[in-house]
């Protein structure tokens, strides 16, 4: 069996890290994220918050989800303590 990096929540849909892998991941998708953000000041306009923190960004979230996904339990709905415990 394969060690996970991240396992699925007990409530709602998604993933929490569950190594040293998933939270080095976590730590820096956050600090890319914030590292984005810094661009931006109150002088950037509309195509400049478009394409130097949306995009990123939103490149960033679905390459996390593509990491959680592969290297995670496979992600389900759920509320509570799994039964198969």
């Amino acid at each position: 069996m394969k060690r996970l990096w991240f396992k699925r929540k007990w409530y709602g849909w998604g993933w929490y890290p569950a190594s040293w892998e998933g939270w080095a991941v976590t730590a820096a998708y956050a600090a890319l994220l914030i590292l984005f953000a810094l661009t931006i000041d109150e002088r950037s306009g509309p195509k400049e918050v478009a394409f130097t923190f949306l995009l990123p960004a939103a490149i960033l979230t679905v390459s996390f989800i593509r990491i959680c996904y592969r290297t995670g339990e496979k992600p389900r709905w759920q509320w509570g303590r799994p039964d198969e415990e």
